[in-house]
């Protein structure tokens, strides 16, 4: 009784020291929302925005009522949510009746969402945008593929549902831009979701 008692610690002391302590594989991930992103006319505006999303995960989320930037922009019902947990990270912007550029671009609503994912150790990403009765330089604008470019007066470019993405491996990530505004001295983007998951 006294040696199979020495033989089984002595075992069981080889076989925590064999195989050491349990490790933990969890995903990492990282994602930001915003509503309205602006550097125009010496001014510098990130609104409605949840920040970065920590690589351990979590939720973050923001609103704000409405807006008003003379001349620049002006919109309602400004939210943004980004989340990590599990197998997957997501993202979503949203914004309403909104007015850039004294009326040369306009839209009831403007809505962008994105996702990570892992299968295994595997990653996708994917994302889209919707975006209900959009108005630039007066013309209604209807939305079918991604990365829609328009060329405006005054050397003013506008993407529509505006995708990056990026998956190989274990990583993944997916940034949507519902609106993307560029010109001499003026970048705004609206509704802005991304998304990133690092596989375990």
């Amino acid at each position: 009784m006294y040696v199979n008692k020495n033989s089984t610690i002595a075992i069981s002391l080889m076989t925590i020291l064999t195989l050491g302590p349990a490790v933990s594989l969890a995903a990492t991930y990282s994602g930001e929302a915003a509503a309205l992103k602006a550097s125009a006319l010496g001014i510098n505006v990130a609104l409605a925005d949840t920040g970065p999303l920590p690589s351990g995960g979590g939720n973050l989320k923001t609103s704000l009522a409405s807006v008003s930037l003379l001349g620049l922009a002006s919109a309602d019902a400004l939210s943004s949510t980004t989340s990590g947990s599990g197998t997957s990270s997501q993202s979503q912007s949203s914004i309403a009746n909104l007015n850039l550029l004294g009326g040369l671009v306009a839209a009831d609503v403007v809505k962008s969402n994105s996702s990570a994912s892992c299968s295994g150790s595997t990653a996708a990403a994917t994302g889209n945008s919707e975006i209900v009765g959009l108005v630039a330089a007066g013309q209604p604008v209807l939305v079918s593929n991604p990365n829609l470019a328009i060329s405006l007066p005054g050397g003013i470019t506008l993407r529509i549902n505006e995708q990056t993405s990026s998956s190989g491996g274990s990583a993944g990530s997916m940034t949507v831009n519902g609106l993307h505004v560029t010109g001499p001295g003026i970048d705004i983007v609206v509704a802005s979701a991304h998304s990133d998951i690092t596989c375990p």
